[in-house]
């Protein structure tokens, strides 16, 4: 329904690609602009994931489970990452743009926000039909 497919088997679908484009410009506001703690951490990782769910449909038209599980083994790697330090341990920690898409601080709550991020995605996904 939303799908435009090329000669190559390439799919992109214009919600899915519409909506990860507002969530990024979003997410950037958000980072950039925002000192409130809930707005800038939790909501910001509330919508992180739903922002890479959206990427990922916007491309690959595939069973909506797999995406959320692919999705919530990226975002639970990245906060485990954050746990050993990484941008530390590789000497990035001033860099404001590894700053913002891997974190610096490892938090129980950001996991609790990408599961509940991932949950509503994949409900509503799977409520819709622009799949």
């Amino acid at each position: 329904m939303f799908y435009l497919q090329s000669s190559l088997g390439f799919k992109l679908n214009k919600f899915h690609l519409t909506t990860f484009i507002f969530l990024l410009l979003t997410e950037v506001m958000i980072f950039n602009y925002h000192n409130n703690e809930f707005i800038r951490f939790v909501l910001g990782d509330f919508l992180v994931v739903i922002l890479l769910y959206s990427f990922i449909k916007s491309f690959i038209k595939t069973n909506p489970k797999y995406i959320a599980i692919l999705v919530l083994i990226v975002a639970y790697g990245i906060e485990f990452l954050q746990l050993i330090n990484i941008l530390k341990i590789l000497n990035i920690k001033s860099n404001t743009l590894t700053r913002m898409v891997l974190g610096s601080n490892f938090s129980i709550e950001d996991m609790i926000a990408y599961t509940l991020g991932v949950a509503v995605i994949y409900s509503i996904d799977r409520l819709t039909n622009f799949s």
